[in-house]
């Protein structure tokens, strides 16, 4: 493991947003073990806005070395600090294909270990940090409950995104970036619409 002179920024902002960190769900099945596991978008699910918030962002780089591959992956935070570290695996055959995965599970294993994230099971409400924090209000879940309808978005998707087990228990601290990401949701659908209905009108000319 490698990193900066000091890590001293780094070390408050991760001790930071692991406070509001939930668990990485496990929603992709191996059929081969029939068993089920986290995957890379639920890993970066967990962290990316814990990580937003506190100032930390993530890079992961492929390397390899002979017969393994793998990846360096370097926490920075904003103060320019920096802490990295590299995961390889063996290549059980030597072909792209198996280099890929191989690849993507390295990044997999390093992000999850580097955030010191676990996995939870299926049930997203497992995932969840509990804890007092003071909730929206009933307007404010209004707003988000109606966004959510108009967009037609994945709700479930949507709690494991904000780390909370429903929308009724989103921190009011995280409202503000929710409806933000919702209207945006919002007004690229409505911009798709609308170059749909203008490939129709010209189909139809």
């Amino acid at each position: 493991m490698n990193s900066s002179e000091s890590i001293k920024n780094l070390s408050s902002a991760l001790v930071k947003a692991q406070k509001t960190m939930g668990g990485a769900v496990k929603d992709s099945k191996n059929p081969f073990f029939k068993s089920s596991y986290a995957d890379l978008t639920s890993v970066i699910m967990a962290i990316k806005e814990p990580f937003a918030s506190a100032g930390i962002a993530y890079t992961q780089f492929p390397i390899n070395d002979e017969n393994r591959v793998g990846v360096v992956t370097r926490l920075m935070h904003e103060s320019g600090e920096w802490l990295e570290t590299s995961y390889t695996l063996p290549l059980v055959k030597n072909d792209p294909q198996s280099a890929g995965s191989a690849i993507t599970y390295a990044r997999r294993y390093a992000l999850q270990s580097i955030a010191g994230i676990p996995t939870a099971d299926d049930d997203a409400e497992s995932a969840m940090i509990r804890g007092n924090t003071d909730v929206i209000d009933d307007m404010q879940l209004k707003a988000v409950t109606n966004l959510l309808k108009e967009t037609k978005a994945d709700v479930k998707a949507f709690c494991i995104a904000y780390g909370i087990p429903s929308t009724n228990k989103m921190p009011k601290e995280k409202f503000d970036r929710a409806i933000a990401a919702l209207n945006t949701k919002k007004d690229r659908a409505l911009q798709e619409a609308e170059q749909a209905a203008i490939k129709v009108k010209e189909a139809a000319v």
